[in-house]
């Protein structure tokens, strides 16, 4: 290239001299002339440097999109993890609300009963009656012999005398419902009133639930029930047996209120 202009310049001078140019105005454009060659060829090479650091910034920016992608996944997957936890999280509270509401009632069941208990001890302690849990209910269990005459199902002096006492403590409880269940032995009973032990049984729950009634309690809080001889808690084979399956028990009734995960959505 040098080479080139050094020969354009020694014709240029030979032309100027022939035709009378002065030499110092054709120095003159010789040495612009170099400069704007040395001028285009520093645009030439800055252009070359522009299209090769703007191909590096659209390489950059292609890989700043293609990161730009992922992280916009990322950014999705991490939302969906986010509604799910906190679906979840949502679940475990009500679980849990529900857990307390369980906890709370059983709480409460468990008062109860150790208050009932508590309030009957003396009476426990004096052999009148016993206080057992069966099929996750409280029973009161007072035997029939003190209660009834053979056979019968009016009250005996002494089984009024013996359920005055239960009925003090009972009535404190006057939120609390109960049912009176009646229980024979398996000797068989067949007379004009009862012609079986269902009667028999029936007919003393209902004569102690009027006896209930007479002291006070409030008759929607009672219930009456004869079983005959079919709820034995003994085998019917001795005499003392038999003896403990007649019975009068008297059940204290679940509150289904005190069971939330069974009254849950109930109007």
């Amino acid at each position: 290239m040098n080479l080139k202009w050094n020969l354009l310049g020694s014709a240029a001078l030979v032309l100027v001299t022939a035709c009378g140019v002065d030499t110092d105005v054709h120095e003159k454009a010789i040495a612009d002339l170099a400069a704007c060659q040395a001028a285009k060829e520093t645009c030439d090479a800055d252009l070359v440097t522009m299209r090769n650091t703007a191909e590096s910034l659209n390489d950059d920016l292609n890989k700043l999109q293609g990161t730009n992608n992922e992280l916009q996944e990322v950014a999705e997957a991490r939302s969906t993890e986010l509604a799910s936890v906190k679906t979840n999280l949502e679940a475990s509270q009500e679980e849990l609300e529900v857990l307390r509401k369980q906890r709370a009632a059983a709480e409460k069941r468990l008062q109860a009963y150790r208050d009932l208990k508590d309030s009957l001890k003396a009476l426990v302690d004096t052999g009148k009656l016993s206080v057992n849990f069966r099929n996750g209910q409280m029973v009161v269990e007072l035997p029939s012999g003190i209660l009834f005459p053979s056979g019968r199902s009016n009250l005996s002096r002494d089984g009024k005398t013996a359920l005055e006492e239960v009925t003090d403590i009972l009535i404190q409880f006057k939120d609390r419902r109960f049912l009176i269940a009646g229980h024979t032995d398996d000797q068989a009973i067949r007379t004009q009133r009862f012609p079986n032990n269902w009667h028999l049984s029936t007919a003393r729950a209902v004569s102690i639930l009027e006896f209930f009634v007479d002291q006070g309690f409030v008759p929607q809080n009672l219930a009456a029930a004869g079983y005959g001889e079919f709820s034995p808690v003994a085998p019917n084979d001795t005499k003392e047996n038999r003896a403990l399956n007649r019975r009068i028990e008297i059940i204290l009734v679940p509150d289904l209120s005190e069971h939330p995960n069974l009254t849950e959505g109930q109007g």
